[in-house]
């Protein structure tokens, strides 16, 4: 009942939206300074209401052109291989240079791909860059078949097979865990598409080390709770109608929770830029909510597994993760360079979480090695802003570089 809720109200606010949209179209056009005044900031709470809800689709990335070298070249999107939980993404540029092949797995964790809008745009200037775009689990048909952690790696071997040798592997988040095991069954079977370099941002390789507010609530309810508390069934108006879900919504106020001083003082900010005509401040703040605000489901098996496997019971790091029934060893991984990158402030995957994956591949020479801890940067700032564009990506750009 707990989808079949959210939906009802959403339902009962929608006419208060529109009557707002309708209003803002209207506009306080032919009144004079004082009438302006309130009249701008009638329109601004009248924004302010347009903008209260929830969306379910993908936005876009917004990347149209990227500057590489001394040179702005187009970019277009391709969608070279289409599967029911998820497409593979190609960033194809206007150019004939041959750059490293990266392949960027985006977590799936309620939020869609083009949160790393961001890291996609800054890789794009010394890279050919393909990411993984995951579909909102209430659009998948019940005839599709179920999705759960080993399917995501499943996913992620043939997204790489696709790609082709070559090829590098840049994880963020929660996939960490995911693109480790993908890379080591692939070492294991000598796959020839196996990358060349593995990267791991700010993921919950051992989520025991440093556990943080998220990690805690992982493991201080038990399964049933978050199967009985969490788990929702899709609407039928939806094509993925009787599907159970770990609805986005839920994610997204989890997330919020966190920091919702925070995003009451963003929001604070953004009613006063509106009333005062502040249209370039205000849109950066829009820019961000757009995209924090559209939620996609997770499967019940995807999130129910990661919570156990990943989070409780942390089978990787103990040894116990399994992959079509045989056990995952990440010491078979020999020529896979490693880094991994954790940030000083990370209040969603601590330090030393990612650093664990250096004990795991103990077969790697130290030379293929590298950590890089920035201090001064939060989780989100481990992958997009200022410190991502100028502090860790060229040591990423050259983690890659070295294995070409």
């Amino acid at each position: 009942m707990l989808y079949q809720a959210y939906q009802l109200q959403d339902d009962l606010i929608g006419p208060f939206r529109e009557m707002a949209r309708f209003w803002m179209r209207v506009g306080n056009w032919g009144f004079d300074p004082v009438s302006r005044e309130a009249g701008n900031k009638l329109l601004a709470a009248m924004e302010m209401v347009s903008r209260f809800e929830l969306s379910h689709d993908r936005p876009d990335f917004g990347i149209s052109e990227v500057k590489t070298g001394n040179q702005i070249v187009s970019v277009r999107e391709d969608v070279v291989m289409e599967l029911p939980f998820g497409r593979l993404l190609h960033f194809k540029k206007d150019i004939d240079a041959r750059q490293p092949k990266v392949l960027v797995v985006a977590p799936l964790s309620g939020h869609f791909s083009t949160l790393l809008a961001g890291t996609v745009r800054t890789m794009l200037q010394d890279h050919d860059v393909y990411i993984t775009d995951w579909t909102n689990a209430r659009e998948v048909p019940l005839s599709e078949g179920r999705f759960g952690v080993e399917d995501y790696i499943t996913y992620l071997i043939r997204f790489l097979e696709k790609i082709g040798p070559g090829a590098h592997i840049l994880a963020v988040c929660q996939p960490c865990v995911q693109a480790l095991a993908a890379v080591a069954v692939m070492s294991e079977e000598n796959h020839p598409a196996t990358p060349k370099t593995m990267t791991l941002m700010a993921g919950p390789i051992d989520p025991r080390e440093s556990p943080t507010e998220v990690n805690e609530l992982a493991v201080k309810k038990s399964l049933e709770w978050f199967e009985n508390s969490m788990i929702s069934t899709v609407p039928h108006r939806y094509p993925g109608g009787g599907r159970r879900v770990y609805p986005g919504f839920l994610q997204l106020i989890a997330f919020m929770s966190m920091n919702m001083d925070r995003h009451r003082t963003a929001h604070r900010k953004l009613y006063d830029h509106l009333a005062k005509g502040e249209t370039e401040a205000a849109e950066k703040i829009k820019t961000f909510y757009d995209e924090y605000f559209a939620v996609l489901d997770l499967s019940e098996e995807f999130y129910i597994e990661t919570i156990d496997r990943i989070f409780q019971k942390a089978e990787l790091t103990i040894g116990e993760f399994h992959y079509k029934g045989k056990p995952v060893n990440p010491g078979a991984i020999r020529k896979t360079a490693l880094l991994t990158v954790e940030g000083g402030r990370d209040d969603i995957c601590a330090l030393g979480q990612t650093a664990a994956a250096h004990d795991l591949c103990n077969s790697l020479r130290p030379h293929l090695k590298r950590h890089h801890l920035q201090a001064n940067v939060g989780h989100y700032g481990v992958f997009n802003g200022r410190h991502w564009n100028n502090e860790i990506y060229p040591v990423v750009r050259n983690h890659i570089l070295m294995m070409e």
